[in-house]
């Protein structure tokens, strides 16, 4: 096998990806941003200890809630683990919804200049002063293009951007046009599942009620108890900042929960917009298919390898 060429199935979403990996062997990198956290559990959704004993799982609980964490490192390590994991000839599953993380990992990431962690302070001071609105709006002056790409609310993305540009006064989407996410490191199968959107609407609906019958207040109560400031990124995370709006007093529970389930439906919007948009994705409609045609497709990929 050529070292430059490793085997993989990427699967935004997770299609039984534990049962697909514990039938061929394999090992499970997950493309979370947000669990990658210690302690933050419920709401990243990770796998059950019993999963993750029965199978192998990488980039889950690596890091402390304070640490940063980016797409950049995410690509190192993921491909540091695949690399070890083909000379010992295991399939290698990628399993997550982070679409940046995805994308880095299958098509590279352009090398832009070095952080600055007094700029990366002040910019994030000025998120929680001013909103993470001001800075899109800083961006749309320097940056349009990067801007009409990135959530006003997406507060590290913008941070990096503004980073970029401050640093090296060439914008971010500049350097990602000349990047061109060309590379093509691995040979891939990327799977992914749809279901209709009101059918999506209620599993969210149900998820959110789920972690809260879990016991996703008082995971977000012990965070700050240990001392994590709410301002950090994870605790800003989908679902955990509003949360730790309502401890700190400034909503109602039930308010907290509605809004929880709202900013899940847009988030789920937009990444099915994002990967959409990747025509390498085979989609399958789960809910209508099972799992058959899935796997059909899996092991007709690892018999080509």
């Amino acid at each position: 096998m050529n070292s430059s060429r490793k085997y993989m199935n990427f699967s935004p979403g997770n299609p039984n990806c534990n049962h697909l990996a514990e039938k061929y062997g394999g090992e499970i990198i997950s493309a979370d941003s947000v669990q990658v956290y210690r302690w933050l559990d419920i709401g990243s959704a990770k796998p059950s200890t019993e999963d993750r004993r029965r199978i192998p799982h990488h980039l889950i609980d690596i890091l402390d809630p304070d640490q940063d964490y980016s797409a950049s490192a995410f690509r190192d390590h993921a491909d540091e683990i695949i690399r070890r994991l083909c000379r010992g000839h295991s399939a290698v599953f990628v399993a997550g919804g982070t679409g940046l993380y995805l994308k880095v990992l299958s098509r590279g990431l352009f090398r832009g200049p070095g952080g600055d962690p007094q700029l990366r302070q002040a910019l994030r001071q000025k998120a929680e002063t001013e909103g993470s609105d001001s800075l899109h709006k800083e961006l749309e002056r320097w940056d349009p293009e990067a801007a009409s790409r990135i959530h006003p609310r997406d507060t590290f993305r913008l941070i990096r951007a503004l980073e970029v540009y401050s640093i090296s006064r060439k914008p971010i989407s500049q350097f990602q046009k000349e990047h061109g996410f060309r590379e093509t490191p691995y040979r891939i199968l990327k799977i992914g599942l749809q279901c209709e959107r009101e059918e999506l609407y209620r599993s969210i609906e149900g998820r959110v009620d789920e972690m809260m019958k879990k016991g996703w207040l008082d995971e977000v109560r012990s965070l700050l108890e240990k001392g994590y400031s709410p301002g950090l990124k994870s605790l800003q995370s989908l679902g955990y900042k509003r949360l730790v709006s309502h401890l700190s007093g400034e909503t109602d529970l039930d308010r907290a929960v509605q809004l929880i389930k709202q900013d899940t439906r847009r988030f789920a919007k937009r990444q099915i917009t994002w990967f959409k948009a990747d025509p390498e994705i085979r989609w399958f409609q789960a809910s209508r298919e099972g799992y058959g045609p899935i796997e059909a497709a899996v092991s007709v990929f690892f018999h080509q390898c």
